[in-house]
């Protein structure tokens, strides 16, 4: 049997406020060319379909082809949420949605229930586990303590449980958590209870194969352990990351391969750092200019229409950030009694540029303390409340 495991989709997530779904449609069309062409027999998605709970109308057509079309294929689809993704909304028509081959699992109460698929050498046992909240589980799931290994040690129970009442049989699990062993990006949501979130990778031993989802980098914690990352990088820290996917064999005894295939990448992305008149001129950049960027500038003191200067030649400039070495360190951490707001307000432009306002933007921002202080129609009523209050009162 030939999976291909993917995960961490997010469909209508923004990167940086840039619309990313036409990007992961580009994505689903390079999937779907992946099953055609390297004969897979089942695509499983380890969690986060979606971006939200409640995600946009455009990322649910766009679930919604991406599963009509997996149908149509000659794969079929098992499918587990993910902590970005409500259980209910994406298990909505899970029931009519196997009769298509396409499997949705998103309740904790059909953990223990597999999807049992066959090949030329038997079954093979698919167990896909939702993300499971330890809070919610604590009670009905009777847990020791409240935490993501907990949870998934009772769900693994369950599933060992059902795989010792079958006779040669293959199994692979599917499961959204983080485990000990990888390394997490800044994109992928805290998941932690109590400051507990990792899980030993010694919950899921004896599986054949455990397609992981959750965090967005590829990580290989033992051959039949892996995650497979989101297919498009969604912050800056994933830089350095390739996207894909895991092309895995089965065979009759187990795991026979595991192999990656690259995603198609839309825009790079580059970190560059140094002064702005150097970033401007480097020819060794030129390479970049198409990229989105994330640019840190040293400049002291901080340049005027440093984005506006970037973007004329890196025009997919979408961060632009300033070491903690640029601020002014004699800069008080707060401001001494009787200093007035407009003086607060030099103070925090010297301590955020390191130089001091000039006279033009001392005028405007004294301009903007007294738009901000005076109120004339306050006035007003302070005064008629006053002469009310000095001539009796009205009856």
């Amino acid at each position: 049997m030939r999976i291909l495991h993917t995960s961490d989709w997010h469909l209508g997530r923004s990167f940086h406020r840039e619309d990313l779904l036409g990007h992961q449609g580009a994505f689903i069309d390079h999937l779907l060319a992946v099953v055609e062409s390297e004969k897979v027999d089942v695509v499983v998605v380890s969690g986060d379909v979606y971006d939200r709970a409640l995600p946009h109308v455009d990322a649910v057509a766009l679930a919604d082809e991406t599963f009509a079309r997996l149908a149509a294929s000659r794969a079929k689809v098992v499918v587990s949420s993910g902590n970005h993704d409500s259980a209910q909304r994406l298990g909505f028509g899970s029931r009519l949605m196997d009769f298509a081959g396409v499997h949705v699992r998103t309740d904790a109460s059909s953990v223990g229930t597999p999807v049992v698929l066959k090949d030329r050498f038997g079954d093979v046992a698919i167990h896909a586990i939702p993300y499971l909240d330890p809070s919610a589980l604590l009670e009905p799931w009777g847990l020791s303590h409240r935490s993501h290994e907990a949870a998934l040690t009772q769900a693994m129970t369950r599933v060992r449980a059902d795989l010792a009442a079958r006779t040669k049989t293959r199994s692979v699990v599917l499961a959204h958590a983080f485990v000990a062993g990888a390394e997490p990006s800044e994109s992928e949501r805290d998941i932690s209870v109590g400051g507990v979130s990792r899980v030993a990778t010694s919950v899921f031993d004896g599986i054949d194969y455990t397609a992981l989802g959750h965090l967005h980098g590829s990580h290989v914690l033992a051959p039949g352990l892996r995650y497979s990352g989101s297919p498009l990088a969604y912050s800056f820290s994933e830089a350095d990351q390739v996207k894909g996917s895991w092309l895995v064999d089965l065979s009759a005894k187990g795991l026979a391969s595991a192999s990656w295939i690259d995603a198609p990448v839309p825009r790079r992305l580059s970190r560059i750092s140094g002064k702005l008149s150097e970033l401007l001129k480097d020819p060794s950049l030129t390479d970049r200019e198409g990229d989105w960027v994330q640019v840190t500038l040293s400049d002291v003191p901080r340049p005027a229409r440093a984005m506006e200067q970037l973007r004329r030649r890196f025009p997919h400039t979408l961060v632009l950030q300033f070491p903690a070495s640029t601020v002014d360190p004699k800069a008080p951490a707060r401001p001494a009694s009787g200093t007035s707001d407009h003086d607060i307000a030099l103070d925090f432009v010297r301590h955020v540029r390191g130089t001091k306002a000039n006279k033009v933007e001392t005028t405007l921002l004294q301009e903007a303390v007294d738009g901000c202080c005076h109120d004339p129609d306050q006035d007003v009523l302070v005064g008629a409340a006053t002469n009310t209050a000095d001539t009796g009162g009205a009856g």
